[in-house]
């Protein structure tokens, strides 16, 4: 089988908030080529004697792309182009030319797991790819094994990793917790090992919701069956567990009744802040009294949007947190 490949030249300011739109569209995976220096915690991951020589960094990035013939290519370029002009308003996206050719059938979804190795985040908390053997694991790290399949959420990306830490700050044994946009399940799987009674993991995506619930029981997490959702959230809330559902708690009014109003003591969304700025107006439904409101996944651009839906719908903010581009705030109903 053949594929359209699809790259897009760009700017390597824009590479992130590129790649977030394109796993919008449906990307299931990016390649991305430029001649950003190798960081020290990146080198430290590579397993090689010899780093690579690179071009002197020009600012310039490709970003190239997969897509099956049989696909609406057209109506794909469109969404992107214009999704590509919203974003000039916040960052140089360069030139935006997408050049357009084919390529032979390979498996070009697999080939980033080979720059996925373990890591830690903190001094205990251990992310394994779910196909990688560890070599150095201590008694007191809780490791978490995660295959992103084609939802996003690695616990590598600067976004997760604030939210992991705050996680690990503010959730105490016996929390209720809410996971908002919980693509792979990595924030709810945490919650649930760092002591959480009950733990509800949302995603609008039932691919997302299905590769969560693989990831849960990869981690020896048994999960709860939730077929009807006000009948089995209750009992998840009732007896404690861990539990994923399909849904939109923005849109849907029914969804966040049955999903429990004030029942959470802590929700986390790491996801992106115009989805965040909306979340914010209705989420305080399912927190209780004093609840903790965790959000990430903010470019900093859009920091002020944020700050001020949160303010706006009665949040004080307890703490702002920064990590590279990326903005995370602790607010508190």
């Amino acid at each position: 089988m053949k594929w359209t490949k699809f790259t897009l030249d760009t700017t390597t300011e824009a590479v992130d908030l590129i790649s977030d739109m394109l796993s919008d569209y449906g990307i299931e995976g990016i390649e991305i080529i430029d001649n950003v220096p190798i960081t020290d915690e990146e080198k430290k991951q590579m397993f090689v004697d010899i780093l690579p020589i690179l071009e002197k960094d020009d600012g310039t990035a490709k970003v190239s792309f997969y897509v099956d013939p049989k696909e609406d290519q057209d109506l794909l370029l469109q969404k992107i182009r214009k999704g590509l002009k919203e974003l000039s308003n916040f960052v140089s996206i360069g030139s935006g030319n997408i050049e357009i050719s084919e390529t032979e059938d390979k498996d070009w979804l697999n080939n980033w797991k080979q720059f996925f190795k373990p890591f830690r985040i903190d001094e205990d908390i251990l992310i394994k790819p779910t196909w990688e053997e560890l070599s150095d694991v201590k008694e007191k790290d809780l490791v978490i094994e995660i295959d992103p399949g084609i939802s996003f959420g690695t616990g590598s990306h600067e976004t997760t990793k604030l939210c992991i830490l705050s996680l690990k700050k503010y959730l105490k044994e016996n929390s209720t917790v809410l996971d908002a946009g919980s693509g792979s399940g990595i924030l709810s799987i945490l919650a649930k090992k760092l002591g959480a009674r009950a733990v509800l993991g949302i995603d609008i995506d039932e691919h997302a919701t299905k590769s969560a619930i693989e990831n849960a029981q990869v981690n020896h997490l048994p999960t709860i069956s939730i077929d009807s959702i006000e009948n089995d959230i209750n009992k998840l809330h009732q007896a404690g567990g861990l539990g994923f559902v399909t849904g939109n708690i923005i849109e849907d009014d029914g969804i966040r009744q049955q999903i429990g109003k004030d029942m959470y003591d802590i929700v986390v969304a790491n996801i992106l802040a115009d989805v965040i700025i909306p979340l914010a107006a209705v989420i305080t439904e399912n927190l209780k009294k004093d609840g903790i409101y965790i959000v990430s996944g903010i470019i900093n651009t859009k920091e002020k949007e944020v700050q001020e839906a949160l303010l706006s719908n009665h949040f004080t903010i307890l703490e702002t947190n920064r990590m590279g581009d990326w903005v995370s705030f602790v607010a508190q109903k």
